[in-house]
């Protein structure tokens, strides 16, 4: 089974970009506000967080079900690896516009993928190191309360720059 675990990474890696590209224009293909808790409503670095994060999520639990016997730190490193990649969004993203100014739309393209990338790429090494089996419950529980942050940080941003959305000068929904 261990064999296995990069292809199961390599297919999280793989659905998180896709599903994460049609988050990215859900809520404007569809003006639904049902999709609103978990897709992009403006160009805001929060919201192309939350597109990644969903993705990862989901997946997770997918992938929970095939993996759970062998990895009993899988929700630890899911936690931790999906983490780094949300915050990898903002520190790219910032320490480039910092350092150059405001990045092309084809370089935060690469950023949300390459943050996918190095999310999975950690966790896959969490998963085989195997620590962090007694912290699971606690790592279930807080991704449950990020999921219902950034859920409700949509409705309510506050009036920081992460939330920001470059086109409109507007916060949350457009």
């Amino acid at each position: 089974m261990k064999r296995s675990l990069f292809f199961y990474e390599l297919g999280g890696y793989t659905f998180s970009m896709a599903f994460g590209t049609l988050l990215h224009f859900l809520y404007e293909f569809t003006g639904s506000v049902l999709v609103t808790p978990i897709s992009a409503v403006n160009e805001s670095t929060f919201e192309h967080m939350k597109i990644l994060f969903f993705p990862m999520l989901f997946y997770a639990v997918f992938e929970w079900f095939f993996l759970k016997e062998e990895y009993k730190n899988f929700w630890t490193s899911k936690l931790l690896g999906t983490l780094l990649a949300v915050t990898l969004i903002p520190v790219l993203f910032y320490t480039f516009k910092g350092s150059f100014g405001e990045p092309p739309a084809f370089l935060n393209i690469i950023f949300f993928f390459l943050s996918g990338g190095v999310g999975y790429f950690y966790e896959t090494k969490l998963l085989k190191g195997g620590k962090g089996e007694k912290l699971s419950v606690i790592a279930f529980a807080s991704i449950i309360i990020i999921a219902i942050s950034f859920s409700v940080l949509t409705y309510f941003p506050p009036k920081l720059p992460l939330f920001l959305d470059p086109i409109y000068n507007t916060y949350g929904l457009v």
